[in-house]
């Protein structure tokens, strides 16, 4: 066990680790921050993203000891002093969700995306969010989600992007 600073949500927070545990139970099992979920532990299905500096990061491939200089944020250091992002107001406008299970994950990547590319193309949609895995098949109201986070209204762009 190694003892870990790591840079949370805008906060130090100190825990002991493993050197080599994936971020994702540090965050959920150590932190307490359960907003970041467990899908296939092989960084395929994209619910446990996190941002590491700012980039999308699937914390279950990301040894812990990785993140130590970096600023992590969670789903649930999106939100301030009450309000939520623009991101995860369009989430629930839009209802881009059903059971609610990949919801953080592909909000963190629509974060990253949106913070590199304000105003992103249907291709910069679609390659930011490939790899990020919804079970009910909400594809076609996340894209329009992230429309309405980057266009104020999802009139403004074309096609829903479907996984492919």
């Amino acid at each position: 066990m190694a003892d870990l600073k790591l840079h949370v949500n805008g906060a130090e927070m100190q825990t002991q680790a493993a050197e080599d545990e994936p971020l994702l139970w540090v965050l959920r099992n150590r932190l307490g921050l359960t907003g970041t979920k467990y899908g296939c532990g092989e960084g395929q299905c994209g619910a446990c993203t996190v941002l590491l500096d700012g980039k999308a990061t699937r914390s279950c491939l990301t040894p812990a000891s990785a993140a130590v200089d970096a600023k992590i944020t969670t789903i649930e250091g999106l939100e301030q002093q009450g309000r939520l992002t623009a991101v995860q107001q369009a989430f629930l406008e839009e209802g881009a969700m059903q059971c609610g299970y990949c919801t953080s994950g592909m909000v963190m990547a629509a974060t990253a995306l949106l913070r590199e590319h304000a105003h992103p193309s249907e291709e910069q949609v679609m390659e930011a969010m490939n790899g990020n895995m919804c079970r009910c098949g909400t594809y076609p109201r996340i894209a329009a989600a992230i429309r309405r986070a980057a266009w104020g209204t999802v009139e403004k762009k074309g096609a829903a992007y479907a996984r492919g």
